[in-house]
């Protein structure tokens, strides 16, 4: 798998996820397998460039290359500029978000909202590409509602305007994230153009990256939800496709090593308020359907100090595998 000048080491891609895809969760995700991880949404609007948020949203000390940024917007002029800000920051590949559905960036008819103006998709597409000297790749959704999917006439217009590679989420705007993913519109967008797409939603096991990649011949897999508490799911996939045999899930020790960390991370990147805060919905995913969770979970969001966090972790996790063992 091939962007611009960066060959990848798989073809697995960790979606980008406001409020998830933080520089310790990419980290994480990377270490653990995924060949590819992009940046949580930027905003195009440069009044808010120097804001806490964007500033830790464009964090990426430490990461290796390519290092991909998302950014959004609906004036072509602001994108432009958006995406020669974040070069100059140190961003290898530019993303553009024409997928998000979140009613607060569709309001102002950006993320997915787009998809109904093809023209003023075009002109944003040349724009950013126009205006950098790197990679640029897009992120849709099949179209603006069942009626409308106009994904294919969206990735030829990528294509011409010179867009390196596209990722389609198989729900359209109206979706959401209700129903179940299609992958027909993907197949067809991957026989009309040249250039790379990968395939995303609703890949959650091994099996089924095998059957997608199957069924749409995409070049790679875009994986969101699935990792959230999950982040071994990119060595898992990648494994099966490799040698069509399964990965022994990890342990309760490796869970619980590996969310410790992680919390450690949060801790350091946010301070410990905000950390403990960003950490609670992590440790609920790591938990969910762990015996006690529950419980867990509801104490767990009680707790306001990071030693406590720590604590209170390494107690449940030690418990849990004193019962696997006794099993």
């Amino acid at each position: 798998m091939k962007i611009g000048p960066y060959t990848l080491p798989n073809n697995l891609f960790l979606a980008p996820m406001a409020g998830v895809t933080d520089r310790p969760f990419r980290q994480l995700c990377r270490r653990l397998g995924a060949g590819m991880v992009v940046s949580e949404m930027i905003t195009a609007n440069k009044a808010l460039w120097a804001s806490k948020k964007s500033l830790l949203r464009a964090n990426h000390d430490g990461e290796p290359e390519p290092r991909s940024i998302q950014i959004a917007g609906t004036d072509p002029k602001m994108m432009a500029e958006a995406a020669q800000h974040n070069v100059d920051q140190g961003a290898h590949i530019i993303d553009i978000n024409m997928g998000c559905t979140a009613k607060k960036i569709c309001n102002v008819m950006a993320g997915s909202a787009l998809l109904q103006n093809e023209k003023l998709v075009g002109e944003i597409l040349e724009a950013v590409v126009s205006a950098v000297n790197v990679p640029v790749t897009l992120k849709i959704r099949t179209g603006w509602d069942t009626c409308n999917r106009n994904g294919v006439a969206i990735a030829r217009i990528a294509e011409q305007s010179g867009i390196q590679a596209l990722a389609v989420h198989g729900r359209t705007r109206a979706d959401a994230y209700l129903g179940e993913a299609e992958y027909d519109t993907i197949a067809e967008i991957k026989s009309a153009i040249s250039i790379p797409v990968i395939a995303n939603g609703d890949i959650s096991t091994p099996e089924k990256a095998q059957q997608v990649l199957a069924y749409t011949q995409a070049d790679a897999l875009m994986i969101g939800r699935a990792a959230q508490g999950n982040p071994w799911i990119f060595q898992q996939i990648n494994h099966f496709l490799l040698h069509g045999e399964h990965l022994s899930p990890p342990t309760v020790n490796e869970i619980s090593q590996t969310l410790i960390e992680h919390l450690h991370t949060l801790y350091d990147f946010y301070g410990e308020y905000s950390g403990v805060r960003m950490a609670r919905k992590h440790i609920a995913w790591y938990s969910k359907g762990l015996r006690n969770g529950n419980p867990f979970r509801q104490h767990m969001n009680t707790l306001e100090q990071p030693q406590q966090q720590l604590d209170f972790t390494e107690q449940f996790f030690a418990q849990l595998e004193q019962e696997t063992i006794a099993a």
